[in-house]
């Protein structure tokens, strides 16, 4: 497959730059390290590294199934569009409004809807799938975090 640069790096902007303005909108009101946090929480410098990783590992996930030939990848990208969405939300409920548990909730809905499309985008190709692995490794990871800042500030 010949690699179209343009598309690839326009594939990996979305979610980059739509992180990166959550990121500016919650920041303000970002009261992570005033909150009672468990042992395992790593440093708030972690997470923007983490996300960017993330956000371009989910780009260039997007843009294989884009590029693919199969007539699931509408579906696939209906389904990724969602994911994003319901991802760049949670900023808002936890950080914003301080919406712990609602939070909490809400990374749930995230994690069944990356597995939904985590097994679109296998039937599609299996590395586009693979490549968003980490991305649902970190988001149990996020859930189990965010249930005990819930339990720790309550």
């Amino acid at each position: 497959m010949k690699i179209d640069f343009k598309k690839l790096l326009y594939h990996i902007f979305i979610p980059v730059f739509l992180g990166s303005l959550i990121g500016f909108i919650t920041a303000s009101s970002n009261n992570y390290a005033d909150l009672n946090q468990p042992v395992f929480a790593p440093p708030g410098i972690i997470f923007p590294i983490v996300w960017t990783i993330l956000y371009i590992l989910m780009g260039i996930s997007s843009y294989l199934i884009s590029q693919s030939d199969s007539n699931q990848k509408e579906e696939a990208l209906v389904i990724y569009a969602i994911q994003l969405l319901v991802n760049l939300l949670w900023s808002i409920w936890f950080f914003l409004c301080k919406w712990y548990l609602f939070s909490f909730f809400w990374i749930l809905l995230l994690i069944v809807l990356v597995v939904w499309m985590i097994i679109k985008f296998y039937q599609i190709s299996k590395t586009s799938a693979y490549l968003q692995i980490p991305y649902l490794l970190w988001l149990v990871f996020a859930g189990i975090l965010n249930l005990f800042v819930y339990l720790l500030n309550m």
